[in-house]
């Protein structure tokens, strides 16, 4: 997150927070925390190695940081 007045950091985490709780939440109930903890890591796994991204040459987020440090 951003100091006050400087937004341009927090457009990230915002982005972040939109994908996490259209992609995720939205529409969604969890029986139990066990559910929940599940589908949480099965959502960070795709959302990491799995989601491909135009902004990162349509590769993976994993993917692009390897390709960054070669």
């Amino acid at each position: 997150m951003s100091t006050k007045g400087c937004p341009y950091d927090n457009a990230v985490a915002e982005t972040t927070y939109k994908t996490f709780k259209t992609g995720f939440i939205k529409g969604k109930k969890f029986e139990n925390l066990t559910q929940l903890k599940c589908e949480l890591f099965d959502f960070v796994n795709w959302y990491n190695n799995l989601r491909i991204h135009g902004s990162l040459n349509y590769l993976t987020p994993v993917e692009f940081r390897k390709w960054q440090s070669t």
